[in-house]
């Protein structure tokens, strides 16, 4: 299972994001090679297909956007040839959408925390909709095709429906938080004018900011993806999306997990 990979949205130099995640699979596959190993699952993204897409599924070609996906895209071409002269090999891609949960310190637990501490500013009409993923669906479908090992090369999407508009995430995290929370809407070019001017301070300062103009893109972006080859196994998600962003705001915002260990991510 190979989880490892440079993944914020602002690394600098760009050239990381290919000596660590392809440079890294390199690596992985010498050494399972060397040791007898077979079967390997890898955490891809669907950021490899790009913004702006709607119901992709594992067969759409490859279009991303960013250094990130772009690097996501190379080292699944490093195990598609890979696979050509290892066939015997079970060889498992996992495309999931943005993920969330407990402990996680990406994007959506920095957008999670801006909407309950009541300092969100929407940027848009917020009618776009987002696949996202709970970790703990995540780690049991992981878990699944670890257990299945099925020889060959496969490649799933991985979406927890439905997918919500941000207007739709918003009215969830008012109620499960039980508090009102009044959003204004600021238009698209506005937010990445603003966007534009966090990068420049984040360049004057060398200082690595929640705000950009990448992010404030992702935020607006329609972001779907198909995942109807999972759906189409056995494998049964053990939460429906409400519950796990559920249980990832009682965590967060209702009990205190300020002494909790948690990892970043985007």
């Amino acid at each position: 299972m190979l989880l490892a990979a440079e993944h914020r949205d602002d690394i600098t130099p760009t050239s990381l994001y290919y000596d660590v995640n392809v440079g890294g699979m390199k690596n992985t596959l010498e050494a399972m090679e060397a040791n007898g190993v077979k079967h390997i699952v890898f955490t891809s993204s669907v950021a490899a297909y790009g913004l702006n897409k709607k119901y992709l599924n594992e067969e759409y070609p490859a279009d991303p956007f960013n250094h990130y996906g772009k690097s996501k895209w190379q080292t699944e071409l490093v195990l598609q040839e890979w696979h050509k002269t290892h066939s015997n090999w079970t060889i498992t891609i996992i495309r999931p959408t943005v993920i969330f949960g407990e402990r996680n310190r990406g994007n959506v637990y920095n957008l999670l925390k801006q909407i309950a501490g009541g300092k969100f500013l929407m940027v848009g009409d917020g009618n776009n909709r987002k696949s996202m993923a709970y970790v703990g669906n995540v780690v049991a479908f992981i878990s699944y095709l670890i257990e299945k090992q099925t020889t060959g090369y496969h490649v799933y999407n991985y979406v927890d429906r439905p997918d919500f508009t941000t207007n739709e995430l918003i009215a969830h995290v008012s109620k499960v938080l039980n508090k009102h929370i009044p959003t204004i809407h600021f238009p698209f070019w506005l937010g990445m004018l603003g966007g534009y001017c966090f990068d420049a301070l984040s360049f004057l300062t060398r200082k690595r900011l929640t705000i950009s103009s990448v992010r404030v893109k992702k935020f607006c972006a329609t972001t779907q993806f198909d995942a109807t080859k999972v759906r189409s196994t056995d494998f049964k998600a053990p939460y429906t999306l409400a519950e796990g962003l559920a249980r990832t705001l009682e965590f967060e915002f209702i009990r205190d997990a300020s002494e909790e260990i948690t990892f970043d991510s985007e």
